[in-house]
């Protein structure tokens, strides 16, 4: 294949799909679920129906003028991308940012790529006998995240397209109230937009995930949980109070010495999850709750929000 014309007609950057074209070489796919069982499908993944029915507007049939070759070797390459690293519990990005603008296969391509992993994923997840119940939790962040980009306008897809792939991996489990991460001696915390995150609900999902990981991964040894996050930024302190549910999850860690992560903007992060907008002026960002107020009165402040990690002992 020509990787200089790919990329020109995908409008990606040629290094995007060189990387693809070398990671997911000549791996095997997964076929993805048939047509006629996706909207039931779509259902338990908790997609909302204006989603679903872009979704199934774009499936990839056969002949389908929506699918120019390009795209259908995107589709298939990302989803062996992704499967080759089944079991792998980090970061990883499925291909390239497409101009999804071009329509609902552009929009919905790694879409498609998670619906043909679900099988895969839920085959491992039986082989680690965890239950059910806790995968079509887990697999069902797809449903969440897709109502958020809507939420954003279409601008939190490119970071929730790699975020997902830990799902379709087995590298992530969502037990109560949070996401838990499998990878090196410590497992990372993660905090859905699933309601109150109060000190009872958090309690209760540590409290799974003692038992879930010796019991399902037994050759993995934890000593830590962790997490990184806004969240953990002490000058929130300054602004809530202090039987604040963040305040009380802060108080759960020791953080480490302050590094400004490479390439993340903690103010970017901080207006993506409280607000669900990245471009919207601050003096037109709603006021409504106490953390609402402190994120507009500290940047309009001059100030800068931080991201910072933490952890405590398992």
């Amino acid at each position: 294949m020509d990787l200089d014309e790919t990329a020109a007609r995908l409008g990606a950057p040629v290094e995007d799909v060189d990387r693809v074209h070398r990671l997911a070489g000549d791996l095997p796919s997964a076929p993805l679920p048939a047509k006629a069982d996706a909207p039931a499908l779509l259902a338990r993944l908790a997609v909302r129906p204006d989603d679903a029915a872009e979704i199934m507007a774009g499936w990839p049939d056969t002949g389908s003028p929506l699918w120019t070759p390009e795209l259908r070797w995107l589709l298939d390459r990302s989803i062996a991308l992704v499967r080759a690293d089944l079991g792998g519990h980090g970061w990883l990005e499925p291909g390239p940012e497409l101009p999804r603008e071009r329509g609902h296969a552009w929009r919905h391509l790694y879409v498609y790529a998670y619906l043909a992993l679900i099988d895969v994923v839920l085959r491992y997840h039986r082989d680690h006998g965890i239950a059910d119940a806790v995968s079509w939790a887990t697999l069902a962040d797809l449903g969440r995240n897709l109502a958020i980009d809507r939420r954003m306008h279409r601008e939190g897809w490119p970071v929730m397209q790699s975020w997902l792939t830990l799902h379709t991996r087995g590298g992530v489990y969502e037990l109560g109230r949070l996401q838990h991460q499998r990878g090196g001696t410590a497992i990372g915390l993660h905090v859905p937009a699933s309601g109150p995150m109060t000190p009872e609900a958090v309690d209760s999902s540590l409290d799974e995930a003692h038992a879930f990981f010796p019991r399902h991964f037994p050759g993995e040894r934890y000593t830590a949980f962790s997490c990184g996050s806004w969240l953990l930024d002490p000058q929130l302190r300054e602004y809530l109070p202090g039987d604040s549910n963040i305040v009380r999850f802060q108080q759960r860690f020791q953080l480490e010495p302050y590094e400004e992560p490479e390439g993340l903007d903690a103010d970017v992060e901080v207006l993506r999850f409280v607000f669900r907008t990245l471009n919207t002026p601050l003096d037109q960002l709603p006021r409504r709750t106490v953390l609402q107020r402190a994120v507009v009165d500290h940047l309009k402040a001059g100030r800068h929000w931080q991201w910072h990690r933490g952890s405590f002992p398992l």
